[in-house]
């Protein structure tokens, strides 16, 4: 990716394990792919989750906070699966990375 691009940056506590988060989680990644300028996803999880998505614009951020799949996953986040949550959204301005070869 080359900058500047946006990062959705998406912290959460979860409450509650089961396979239907896994499932919908999966489907939500699938479906951001579809998206228009959709660039990327990196996730990890301990006590807290760290997913952060890649965008184009702000118009594509827009377009997916929108998208009927993603706005009942966040319902059923809500009702079933967070303790708490934040999203953050940040314009990548630079990059840099290492990687041992």
């Amino acid at each position: 990716m080359q900058p500047p691009y946006y990062a959705v940056i998406f912290t959460s506590k979860r409450t509650n394990i089961d396979l239907d988060y896994q499932e919908i989680a999966q489907k939500m990644v699938e479906l951001a792919q579809q998206q228009e300028g959709y660039l990327g996803i990196e996730s990890a999880r301990e006590e807290i989750g760290i997913t952060v998505s890649y965008w184009k614009s702000l118009e594509a951020i827009n377009l997916w906070k929108r998208n009927l799949d993603h706005i009942q996953a966040q319902r059923n986040g809500i009702a079933n699966w967070y303790e708490n949550y934040t999203v953050r959204i940040a314009l990548v301005e630079r990059e840099y990375s290492f990687q041992k070869v």
